[in-house]
């Protein structure tokens, strides 16, 4: 019975989506556009009925790409970065007994959510460690996993540059909810308890018209800081846009030269004033990030999530997206993973992967829809690409069908370019050739386990039992160091799906 009410919904929303394209014409922000293709993107993301709302929450389209032959197509380049909102949001479905939208899943979001234990070398005059591993697809037991590893340094709070930090806080009316502003209260407080006599904090409020509460206050007085953040309340309409112009403002006369200026946008993303102007927005926005000026959002709460816009936002801004839903989250996002959500060390990062035709004969990549470019653009240094932080663990993964397991089946080429940099820098690891193991890393059996886990998501009505155990014997198996409990709690939630499914 569940799967029948489950496809009859899928089978009116998709219906709503083709509606609403064919009204509208929308289409799905990706790296690398142009300036006028941004701007007609968020126009598209911004206009009504632009995307599917699912309890008055609004997802951009995923559009899957398939399998791809080898001989026909050898090579795809995907912009990197790491977002983590998506994981946090299926978590808050599931728990709330109910499967998330399916556009929601983003399933490389849902791998990256994690850290991964292998210690990595970094390579030589690079701020990354590559590595590769191949083994059977949770998926097709006759096909094998690619999976590709792109790991930055991780580096003491101590020893990382000063920053100025603004943060762009919604206090409209849609955000007096327990799960919103009284959390995003408590998120903030416990990034402040981070901060020294070295950083500068300000901060802008939104509801109608935009007001600086704090400007370049010193990090080390966090009773003063943290005053302004409780001091604040909940009303009245929201005015994005006038909100960020005015945090772009202090975060360029606050300015420190070789240090982390970040705007960081928290809402519920419900943009419901000057909605018109988003075009003009993201196009300021994207101006901003070529004067050193990076933006982070952070969403809250339920029921009015404009998912579509912050992810378009963040991605155009230099920077990344997270969902917080708890204090738990709330110490994830903005204390233990600080660094790699706060501190960029490479910006513009590119990745090629290059396939051999005579090893495989057909590849799909898992997640990363939204995020794949040409192939002319891996070269281009024009073509903006994502943001990669202190400590970072990027993970790309790819089912094969392996025609030759004696050759190396793929090559890995990274471009990306130092903060402040013009000109990008290669770097490039060839895949050892397939040999079967019957036990492959605990990273590459946790990540299949994730990955299998988003197919389920993404595709509720065609899921198993099987599968579900399957993601929990992976998980169950592969575990390993588990310092914070998010791979056990992991498993809590595949226990919680198991029930939905």
């Amino acid at each position: 019975m569940k799967k029948e009410k489950r496809k009859a919904l899928s089978i009116a929303v998709v219906t709503l989506l083709t509606v609403a394209l064919l009204v509208t014409g929308c289409s799905v922000p990706m790296q690398g556009q142009t300036d006028a293709q941004i701007s007609e993107s968020i126009s598209s993301a911004s206009a009504p009925n632009s995307d599917y709302s699912y309890r008055g929450e609004q997802y951009l389209e995923i559009i899957e790409g398939g399998e791809r032959k080898a001989a026909q197509s050898p090579e795809i380049t995907l912009s990197l970065k790491v977002d983590t909102a998506s994981y946090t949001n299926a978590k808050r479905y599931i728990e709330d007994e109910q499967l998330p939208p399916f556009d929601s899943v983003r399933t490389e979001e849902l791998i990256n959510y994690f850290d991964f234990d292998t210690k990595l070398a970094l390579s030589d005059d690079s701020p990354f460690a590559i590595y590769t591993e191949l083994g059977t697809s949770p998926f097709d037991e006759d096909k094998q996993i690619a999976f590709i590893r792109v790991k930055t340094e991780d580096i003491a709070k101590e020893d990382l540059p000063p920053s100025n930090l603004v943060f762009l806080i919604d206090t409209s009316g849609s955000m007096d909810s327990y799960d919103k502003l009284p959390l995003l209260q408590n998120a903030f407080s416990q990034l402040v308890g981070t901060l020294d006599k070295n950083d500068r904090v300000s901060i802008v409020t939104y509801a109608g018209s935009s007001d600086i509460v704090l400007e370049g206050v010193d990090g080390s007085k966090k009773d003063r800081i943290n005053n302004a953040i409780y001091d604040l309340m909940a009303g009245g309409s929201t005015a994005g846009a006038a909100g960020i112009e005015t945090a772009y403002e202090l975060a360029s006369d606050n300015f420190i030269e070789g240090g982390n200026n970040r705007v960081i946008l928290a809402t519920d993303g419900d943009f419901n004033v000057g909605i018109s102007d988003t075009d003009k927005l993201k196009r300021f926005i994207s101006d901003k990030r070529d004067s050193g000026l990076y933006l982070s959002v952070i969403g809250f709460g339920t029921g009015n999530i404009r998912d579509d816009i912050m992810e378009t936002l963040a991605t155009n801004g230099n920077g990344n997206y997270s969902y917080i839903d708890s204090q738990e989250s709330a110490k994830k996002v903005l204390v233990s993973e600080l660094g790699s959500n706060l501190f960029t060390v490479a910006d513009d990062v590119k990745a090629n992967v290059e396939f051999d035709p005579e090893a495989v004969r057909s590849y799909r990549i898992i997640g990363y829809e939204n995020r794949v470019m040409d192939n002319e653009d891996f070269e281009d240094d024009s073509k903006d690409a994502g943001e990669i932080g202190v400590g970072s663990d990027v993970i790309v993964l790819f089912e094969l069908d392996i025609i030759d397991d004696k050759a190396s089946p793929f090559k890995v080429n990274i471009r990306y370019k130092d903060p402040g940099d013009s000109i990008s820098q290669l770097l490039s690891v060839d895949a050892d050739a397939y040999e079967a193991s019957s036990k492959n890393t605990n990273d590459f059996g946790f990540a299949s386990s994730v990955a299998l886990f988003g197919e389920i998501l993404r595709h509720p009505d065609d899921a198993t039992k099987a599968q579900i155990d399957k993601a929990i014997e992976l998980a169950e198996d592969n575990l390993g160091r588990d310092a914070d409990g998010y791979k056990k709690d992991y498993l809590r939630l595949l226990e919680e799906l198991s029930v939905l499914i």
